[in-house]
C-alpha cells in the first residue's frame, strides 16, 4: 500500500476556501465552477477536516456499488467520540433509518420494507399525483392572473412532495405544512459541514417527527387499514415476537419514507422547471416533443442533482486511486461535481435535454434510492402538466437558495406567464 498523501499547506488553504464558498448562498447559485476547481486537484482530494473528496465520475460509481464501503452506521458514529457531530441526537436517529445501515441489518430491512413503488403501486399513486399536480397548477395560475407572478416553489414543488406521499401513507393532511417544515430542519444532520445551530434546529425536528410518527404507528395499530403504515406493522409482526421492537422498525421506516419523499423530491421540481426556463430553446423544444420528458428529467438529475455529496467509510484498510484510506476513513462523493465530469460526459456544463443522461443522484448499490420512481414520476407529471397548461411559463427573477452544500434547496423561484 502506497504512503498516505498529506495535503500542503497551500493546497489545503485553497480545499478551505473553496468548501467556505460553496457554503454560501453565491456558492450554492452556482457550485459548479468550484466543482471544476476542485476535480483539477485530482480524483482524490484529502479534506481539511481529514478524510477524501472523491471527484471523478468513475471512482464515485464504483464506490457506490462496492461492498467494501460502508454508510456512516451507529457503530461508526459511536466510535467517532461524543464532541463530534456525529453524537447529535438527529445524527443518532438518522443512523437507525434504512440509508444509515449496514449489512446484514440492511438486508434484513430492506426485504421487510418490499418494492413499495412496484409498477402496481405507481399506478395508483399516478392518479395522486395527476391530480394533485391539477390543483397546484389551478392555484398558480390563479396567483398568476392576480398578481403577475408567483413562487413555483411554494406552491407548486414543496406541495407536491407532501400531498403525494401524505395521502399515499394516509397521514392527515392538517399536518402537511408542519412535517414539511421539519423535514426541511431534520436535514441538517445530513449535511456536509452542519453548524452546531443547524445541528439543533435537526435534533429539535427529529425528536418532534419522533414523537408523531411513533403515535402513527400507535394508531394504526390500534385501527389498521389498507395504508402502507399498516402493512408494515403487519410484515414486522411476522419478522418480531417484540411488539415493541416490532413498532420501533416500522416508525424508522416511516421516517425514513417521508423524508426521503420530500426534501430532494421538492428540489428536483423545482431544479427541472428552472433548467428549462433558463434554457428556452429546450423548454420550446420540449414542448414540441413532449414524448421527451422522461429524458429531461434524467437530465436535469445529472446537471444539478437534489443531493450533491454521499459519505461512505473504509471497510478495511484499502488505496483509492492511489491514495491510501485506512479503515473506518471516510470519503465524500462529490456527486454534483462527478456528475459534470468531463472523463464521463461529452460537453457535460451543456444542459441538453436530448442527452441519453446518466447520473449517480440517486446513489448507487444497495443503497440506490427506493424512492427514485415516485420523484421521476412527480416530475414527469409536472413537465407534463406544465407544457400542456403554462407553456409561456418563464422566469421572473433570480432564485434564491439556501446556503447547503450536500442537500440543494431552492427558496423561491419566481415565475411568470406575461411576455
Amino acid at each position: 500500500m502506497e504512503p498516505a498523501i498529506t495535503l500542503p499547506v497551500d493546497r489545503r488553504r485553497a480545499v478551505v476556501s473553496l468548501l467556505s464558498r460553496l457554503r454560501t448562498s453565491a456558492g450554492q447559485a452556482n457550485p459548479f465552477p468550484y466543482y471544476a476547481e476542485l476535480r483539477s486537484m485530482g480524483e482524490v482530494v484529502p479534506a481539511p477536516w481529514g478524510g477524501h473528496l472523491i471527484t471523478s465520475f468513475a471512482l464515485c460509481d464504483r464506490l457506490l456499488r462496492s461492498r467494501e464501503w460502508l454508510v456512516p452506521d451507529s457503530g461508526w458514529r459511536a466510535r467517532q467520540g461524543a464532541a463530534t457531530r456525529w453524537s447529535a441526537a438527529s445524527s443518532r436517529e438518522m443512523s437507525r433509518t434504512l440509508p444509515g445501515l449496514n449489512p446484514p441489518e440492511h438486508t434484513r430491512v430492506r426485504r421487510a420494507a418490499g418494492n413499495m413503488f412496484d409498477r402496481r403501486s405507481l399506478e395508483d399513486i399516478r392518479r395522486t399525483v395527476a391530480s394533485v399536480t391539477e390543483e397546484l397548477l389551478d392555484r398558480l395560475t390563479g396567483r398568476l392572473a392576480a398578481d403577475g407572478e408567483a413562487d413555483f416553489g411554494e406552491l407548486v414543488s414543496e406541495e407536491l412532495p407532501v400531498l403525494a406521499i401524505g395521502r399515499w401513507m394516509g397521514l392527515p393532511s392538517a399536518d402537511y405544512p408542519r412535517l414539511r417544515e421539519l423535514t426541511h430542519d431534520q436535514v441538517f444532520a445530513q449535511e456536509l459541514l452542519p453548524s452546531a445551530s443547524q445541528l439543533a434546529l435537526s435534533d429539535a425536528a427529529t425528536a418532534e417527527l419522533r414523537a408523531y410518527f411513533t403515535a402513527l404507528v400507535r394508531e394504526r395499530r390500534r385501527n389498521p387499514g389498507d395504508d402502507p403504515v399498516s402493512g408494515w406493522i403487519r410484515v414486522w409482526d411476522g419478522l418480531e415476537s417484540d411488539r415493541e421492537a416490532a413498532d420501533e422498525a416500522v416508525y424508522y421506516l416511516s421516517l425514513f419514507v417521508l423524508l426521503a419523499a420530500l426534501e430532494t423530491t421538492s428540489t428536483l421540481l423545482t431544479t427541472a422547471v428552472r433548467l428549462l426556463l433558463e434554457h428556452p430553446r429546450q423548454w420550446a423544444w420540449l414542448r414540441a416533443n413532449p414524448e421527451q420528458v422522461p429524458a429531461a428529467v434524467e437530465e436535469a438529475l445529472r446537471y444539478d442533482a437534489p443531493t450533491h455529496v454521499v459519505s461512505r467509510v473504509a471497510s478495511r484498510d484499502t488505496s483509492v486511486a492511489g491514495v491510501e484510506v485506512r479503515k473506518d476513513e471516510m470519503v465524500h462523493l462529490m456527486v454534483g461535481a462527478a456528475n459534470r465530469d468531463p472523463a464521463h460526459h461529452t460537453d457535460p456544463e451543456v444542459f441538453d435535454v436530448r442527452r441519453r443522461a446518466t447520473h449517480l443522484s440517486f446513489s448507487g448499490g444497495i443503497h440506490y434510492c427506493l424512492g427514485a420512481p415516485l420523484a421521476r414520476l412527480e416530475a414527469t407529471v409536472l413537465l407534463d402538466a406544465l407544457i400542456r397548461r403554462l407553456p409561456g411559463l418563464r422566469l421572473a427573477g433570480r432564485p434564491e437558495w439556501a446556503p447547503r452544500v450536500a442537500f440543494r434547496r431552492v427558496l423561491a423561484l419566481p415565475v411568470t406567464d406575461r411576455p
